[in-house]
C-alpha cells in the first residue's frame, strides 16, 4: 500500500480521500481488516486524532466497520453501497428478491442486445464455474460463483449506471443468493438459457429465461 503524505490544509478530509482510494482500488479488500490506527498515522504524516476523525466519518458513510477490541474493516465500497446495506439491513428477504429480479431479468434483456464477444466469454466462463461449485458442493464457493455469473450478464449491458447499481448491491445479494439455496434444498436452477439467449442476442428469450429462474427461486423463498 501506498499513501501520499498528508498536507495541512483540509487534513481530514484529505485523509478521507485516501483512505477511501485504498477501499475503492481494492487495495483494502472487502470484509478485510484495515492498518490500525497508529500505522495510518505514520504512513500519512498526520496524528492519530486525524486518522481517527477519518475513519469514523467513512464509518458513518458505512464503509467501514469499528470492531470493538478486534479493529476496522471494509463493509462496502462506495457511499451508495454502505447506504444500501445500512437500508436493507432492515428490508424482508422478499423485497430484497423482488430489486435482484428487477435487475437481474432487465440485464439480460439488455446483455442479449449488446454483449460482445469478450462478453460471452465472460459469461461462459462464470456459468461453467457455477456449475463446477455446485458439483463440488461448496454452498460459499457456489454464492460467489452464482453472483460471478449474474455480473458478467450485467457487464455485457455496458450501462455504467445498472453495472455500479449491482456491484453496489451484490452483499444484499449473497444474503439472497444463500437463503434461496437453502430453501431450495439441493434443487439445482440451471442458467443455460440465459446464457445460450445472450449469446443468440435474442432478448426476448433472455427475458423469459430469466424471469423463469427468478421465478424459482420466489417459489422457494414464498413456500420456505
Amino acid at each position: 500500500m501506498s499513501l501520499r503524505t498528508a498536507q495541512r490544509a483540509s487534513l481530514v478530509d484529505q485523509v478521507i480521500d485516501q483512505l477511501k482510494e485504498q477501499i475503492t482500488s481494492g487495495t483494502w479488500p472487502m470484509n478485510g481488516k484495515i492498518p490500525t490506527e497508529t500505522v495510518l498515522a505514520e504512513q500519512l504524516g498526520v496524528g492519530r486524532n486525524t486518522v481517527r476523525e477519518a475513519v469514523r466519518a467513512l464509518t458513518h458513510a458505512g464503509l467501514l466497520e469499528c470492531r470493538q477490541g478486534d479493529g476496522t474493516y471494509v463493509r462496502a465500497t462506495s457511499e451508495l453501497s454502505g447506504a444500501m446495506l445500512r437500508r436493507l439491513r432492515q428490508a424482508e428477504q422478499l423485497e430484497i428478491f423482488e430489486v435482484r429480479r428487477a435487475l437481474e431479468v432487465e440485464s439480460a434483456r439488455l446483455a442479449a442486445t449488446r454483449r460482445t464477444d469478450d462478453d460471452i466469454q465472460r459469461i461462459e466462463a462464470a456459468l461453467a464455474e457455477r456449475d463446477r461449485a455446485w458439483e463440488l458442493d461448496d454452498p460459499d464457493l457456489f454464492v460467489e460463483a452464482d453472483l460471478a455469473f449474474h455480473m458478467a450478464v450485467a457487464h455485457a449491458t455496458h450501462n455504467l449506471v445498472l453495472i455500479d447499481l449491482y456491484e453496489d448491491f451484490s452483499a444484499a445479494l449473497r444474503a439472497s443468493i444463500t437463503a434461496a439455496g437453502t430453501s431450495l434444498n439441493k434443487g439445482y436452477i440451471p442458467h443455460d438459457a440465459i446464457a445460450r439467449a445472450i449469446a443468440a442476442g435474442d432478448a426476448s428469450a433472455a427475458e423469459r429465461a430469466g424471469h423463469a429462474c427468478m421465478e424459482h427461486i420466489l417459489i422457494a423463498l414464498t413456500e420456505s
